[in-house]
């Protein structure tokens, strides 16, 4: 029963990806009238088809590792005249090659901007509707320095790190959560030089910077799986991630409602307690059941004091609300986007680093790795799974986009050579380029699987 659920998983998610990536090809060749012979789910021998009134073949192929759409071009007119035979005189007329180049540009690209769509749709999906999973998207949690072991002469600035600092940045990117800051250490992989947190510090209204030197940085399997663990070895301290103290909800009924809190609101001090996080008001409140405390909080930029009367369940204080705000349409597309660009850029860097060979390339997986990893999502359940599909539609998209011929980003590079050139390539060259594109892609596709069982021992 396993195996048919990964199986059926890895089916459902790669087809869903290919669909989509393909539809964006297809329905921008119709909407420039480009007639399209064939659109296929899966590769090899065709067992099911139907057409459509433009006379167009949708396919489903044996092997389900990919798709195509295939477009009338004026090569194949001349090739094949038998597969055309029966093309009105419009359809030969509209052929991809006799595009204008921004058109056949618009095509090639069409797909993996399907792609990205798709992931913001999932990403801001996930944040509306503030399920369990919405913190994968929207964390809303920062890093923390949660202890200061033995600081070394690593640190370069007058500023050295303390207890209870915020990480806002590292060299000038933001970091929000416990995957953006892995993702972002990742890409000094290989590193040598100076790197700049910026971090807000309790005592302090505006941040401060730490400026520390690296050597070669994460370039161990080990440093790698675990950036941040790594990153807090070498400059003695320990990093945390812990919640603003912004409430979320007011649970109806409780001591907080009674108390006419509202969700937004920032919480300062609880008493003479400041109040820097989250957990801080938890551990006040768990220790004051059936208390009244007053509340200085931060509404619309206005202070307010609200005294509450803290209820109490099994000896241990209750507030009544969480600490995850609620997004709106609007926030939730904003954070789909920024996430969309954020991990396509994230997985651009990475890509790079494993080219250039600061990071191992038993990071790539291939298909085997894929239907685990399907599987394994499945088997917690449908967000999870969503979520996952919303991550390989980023890597489709951006994997496509690399100049590799056979690839969409391969076919852009040679539509912007012709642009300069005043001409397509000859007849010749574009073959070579292609053969040794397919037989990269192939080389690639292979390594991957090989990592795929090597995982297994």
């Amino acid at each position: 029963m396993t195996t048919i659920l990964y199986i059926a998983s890895f089916l459902a998610l790669l087809g869903v990806l290919v669909t989509i990536h393909e539809f964006g090809h297809f329905i921008v060749a119709r909407m420039c009238r480009v007639h399209v012979q064939r659109f296929s789910i899966g590769m090899g021998p065709v067992f099911y088809k139907k057409y459509d009134k433009y006379g167009t073949e949708f396919a489903l192929s044996a092997v389900p590792l990919g798709g195509y759409v295939s477009m009338i071009t004026n090569k194949l007119i001349e090739l094949e005249p038998e597969s055309v035979k029966d093309l009105t005189e419009d359809q030969l007329k509209n052929t991809f090659d006799s595009k204008p180049k921004w058109q056949r540009a618009s095509i090639m690209f069409a797909g993996p901007l399907a792609n990205f769509l798709l992931s913001i749709c999932i990403f801001a999906g996930i944040v509306i509707s503030n399920g369990p999973i919405a913190t994968l998207v929207d964390p809303q949690e920062v890093p923390v320095i949660s202890s200061v072991v033995n600081q070394d002469s690593n640190i370069r600035s007058e500023s050295v790190f303390k207890l209870n600092d915020k990480i806002l940045s590292i060299n000038n990117t933001p970091v929000r959560s416990q995957k953006d800051f892995s993702l972002e250490l990742l890409t000094y992989a290989g590193y040598s030089g100076d790197i700049n947190f910026s971090v807000l510090r309790t005592d302090k209204d505006n941040p401060v910077n730490v400026l520390f030197s690296v050597d070669n940085f994460l370039t161990t399997k080990e440093s790698q799986k675990n950036p941040v663990g790594h990153l807090g070895k070498y400059l003695g301290i320990d990093i945390g991630f812990k919640n603003n103290p912004i409430i979320g909800a007011v649970r109806e009924g409780s001591a907080a409602d009674k108390a006419e809190f509202q969700p937004g609101d920032i919480v300062l001090q609880i008493g003479s307690e400041n109040i820097n996080f989250a957990e801080d008001i938890s551990s006040i409140v768990k220790q004051n059941p059936n208390t009244n405390l007053e509340f200085k909080i931060e509404r619309n930029n206005e202070i307010l004091y609200l005294p509450v009367n803290i209820s109490s369940k099994d000896s241990i204080g209750v507030l009544g609300v969480s600490f995850r705000e609620s997004r709106n349409f609007i926030q939730s597309l904003s954070i789909g986007i920024y996430e969309t660009y954020n991990l396509s850029l994230k997985t651009l860097q990475l890509i790079g680093k494993m080219i250039t060979g600061n990071m191992g390339t038993e990071n790539l997986s291939g298909p085997i790795g894929i239907a685990q990893m399907a599987g394994n999502t499945a088997q917690a359940g449908i967000g999870p799974f969503i979520y996952l599909m919303g991550l390989l539609s980023i890597s489709l998209a951006v994997l496509n986009l690399l100049p590799i011929p056979v690839l969409d980003g391969g076919q852009l590079t040679l539509l912007g050579i012709e642009a300069i050139r005043g001409k397509p390539l000859p007849e010749r060259a574009e073959n070579i380029i292609y053969t040794g594109g397919a037989v990269l892609v192939g080389m690639l596709m292979i390594f991957a699987i090989f990592n795929d069982i090597a995982r297994f021992f």
